[in-house]
């Protein structure tokens, strides 16, 4: 993950997009080992299926609305919303609409870099 020079000021136009899924993609934007910050942008309809991992993860909703389930409980989050996960907690999102998740993760998600792979 740190092969590449550590960049200070990020433009998002010059960093492509990844596809994840039909409907999900996104763009890794500022990281070291520690901190990484994903925008994720969702067709409706599509969802980030159920999972966990044993990073930390703040996501704010940038755009768009979203059930969003963390652990047990679902709740419907829109526009200006944010959502905490602890580590190891079950947790996924579809999207009711277009939408764009900005995600933060503590440590970074050196498996994302693998997916580039």
């Amino acid at each position: 993950m740190t092969n590449k020079t550590l960049q200070i000021h990020i433009q998002s136009d010059s960093i492509p997009w990844e596809q994840i899924s039909d409907g999900i993609r996104r763009k890794i934007l500022g990281h070291d080992s520690d901190l990484m910050m994903v925008v994720v942008e969702f067709k409706k309809g599509s969802a980030a299926s159920v999972h966990k991992h044993p990073h930390r993860q703040v996501s704010y909703i940038e755009a768009g609305s979203f059930e969003v389930q963390v652990g047990n409980e679902k709740k419907i989050l829109k526009k200006k919303d944010c959502f905490f996960i602890p580590p190891n907690i079950e947790h996924g999102v579809i999207a009711l609409e277009d939408g764009c998740v900005i995600d933060v993760f503590s440590p970074a998600r050196e498996d994302f870099f693998l997916s580039k792979s």
